[in-house]
């Protein structure tokens, strides 16, 4: 019987703090580790990983579940979209009206087919506690919780981490992304602990700020495996792929320090 690969969820309690990019270059760097990855964008309404990545979407996740919910479905490959020989993509409906006809109920069959399939499961999800992402958080073997310098992201991330220790999940790493709105030094690490009231497990720091951006989503790429970015990074780059090695090796492992 087949293994089953990890499943990786990229969650926060805003928008606009980089996990769509995380989870982007995270599968840039598994795929430099020779694991199959899939892509699952489960922001529904405003999704962009496969528009991010420029592929070719003949299919997506709507297609997979009224495939399902019709009997037609036959084989999962036929609903993902190929990046490069290591990477693949499920994206989200093309037409976000058929985002409201996915029912959370498909979403342990979707994940679970995933990670029969992959190595590694990478879920981007929006930042609404939805019924969606409540289910894709509760199938995951990992959930990174990203937060940004802000001091109504903080306070949102307090109430979710809040109810993660009241159901017992521990299966999730706190991020600190400070390369998304660099300008903003509100709080130091030592304030956002305490006001979050859980560790920072890892830091993107503001070094890891790609001022041109823009570039790499219009040519499809993915920022970390470009030569100059791993050149200019290099720092941030190996403290990322270390994060990388652990959401694999472990399940769970917080600190709550």
């Amino acid at each position: 019987m087949k293994k089953e690969g990890k499943i990786i969820t990229v969650f926060s309690t805003k928008g606009g703090v980089g996990k769509t990019h995380l989870a982007i270059n995270l599968a840039g760097l598994y795929h430099e580790m020779g694991k199959k990855v899939l892509l699952v964008d489960f922001d529904l309404y405003s999704g962009g990983i496969a528009v991010y990545l420029n592929v070719d979407v003949k299919k997506t996740i709507y297609n997979l579940v009224d495939d399902i919910d019709n009997k037609r479905y036959t084989e999962f490959s036929k609903y993902v979209s190929k990046y490069n020989d290591n990477i693949d993509v499920l994206a989200c409906p093309i037409d976000p009206r058929k985002g409201n006809k996915i029912d959370s109920k498909y979403v342990d069959i979707v994940l679970g087919s995933a990670s029969s399939n992959y190595d590694i499961v990478l879920v981007d999800t929006s930042h609404i506690l939805s019924d969606i992402n409540l289910s894709a958080l509760d199938i995951s073997d990992e959930i990174l919780m990203i937060v940004s310098n802000d001091p109504l992201d903080l306070k949102n991330m307090k109430s979710m981490i809040s109810i993660f220790k009241e159901t017992d999940i521990d299966n999730y790493y706190v991020v600190l992304n400070e390369s998304i709105n660099t300008e903003k030094d509100v709080f130091s690490i030592f304030d956002i602990k305490n006001i979050i009231k859980n560790n920072i497990d890892y830091t993107i720091s503001k070094k890891f700020h790609i001022k041109d951006i823009d570039h790499y989503v219009l040519n499809g790429e993915i920022p970390i495996l470009n030569k100059s970015i791993k050149s200019k990074k290099r720092e941030d780059i190996d403290n990322l792929k270390k994060l990388t090695s652990r959401l694999i090796k472990n399940r769970g492992g917080n600190s709550n320090d």
